[in-house]
């Protein structure tokens, strides 16, 4: 039998507080690793920010997802295009796609006519309540990318998450597309808010 020894890092509290040191892990296990890409949600562009620049001179390709245009509110995208200048001189893609683990479903299950859960809805619900929401979160990011043509379906990336705002869930993932979700793996939680 081997065994490496690998440190999980867990976060006392969740929330972006913890978005400057999931940065430094995850470009530190990106590093030990040779991964080449990092997946990170951005809501604003906010958190992408601290990654791009703590992973300024390394190599490492960022991939930043969006929420959708109207996510929260019709005809409105929530991501600051002011900052698209400064990702685009950092070499970093900036992603939007629909959330694969709600989009659609979620019109559906939050509708009173219609109701109800769906098979879809379990899997997130699975993901986000028995580990952690910014797994949910790394996941679904690393879907979307996959989805667009921005991370290999044949080699890890380190996908990102995080609880509500910010950075806190750091995990290593074979990517796959939407279509094939089974084929997608997390083989590594390498940090994440301790559940409470």
């Amino acid at each position: 039998m081997s065994f490496s020894e690998k440190p999980v890092y867990y976060f006392d509290r969740p929330g972006k507080d913890n978005s400057h040191d999931a940065a430094n892990i995850a470009v530190k296990r990106a590093q030990d690793l040779g991964i080449s890409t990092i997946v990170v949600a951005s809501t604003t562009g906010e958190t992408a920010k601290i990654f791009a620049e703590v992973m300024k001179n390394t190599g490492i390709h960022l991939v930043i997802v969006t929420h959708t245009v109207g996510f929260r509110e019709p005809g409105v995208w929530e991501f600051d295009t002011g900052l698209l200048p400064y990702f685009k001189e950092h070499g970093a893609d900036v992603v939007t796609g629909t959330h694969v683990l709600s989009g659609l479903e979620r019109a559906l299950s939050g509708n009173p006519k219609v109701g109800g859960g769906s098979r879809t809805d379990v899997i997130a619900e699975t993901l986000r309540r028995t580990i952690a929401i910014g797994l949910k979160v790394a996941v679904e990011c690393t879907l979307i990318a996959a989805d667009q043509g921005k991370v290999p379906v044949d080699r890890e990336v380190i996908a990102v998450g995080g609880t509500a705002q910010g950075a806190d869930t750091v995990c290593v993932v074979l990517p796959a597309n939407t279509a094939r979700y089974f084929d997608l793996q997390v083989r590594e939680i390498v940090a994440m808010p301790r559940n409470r």
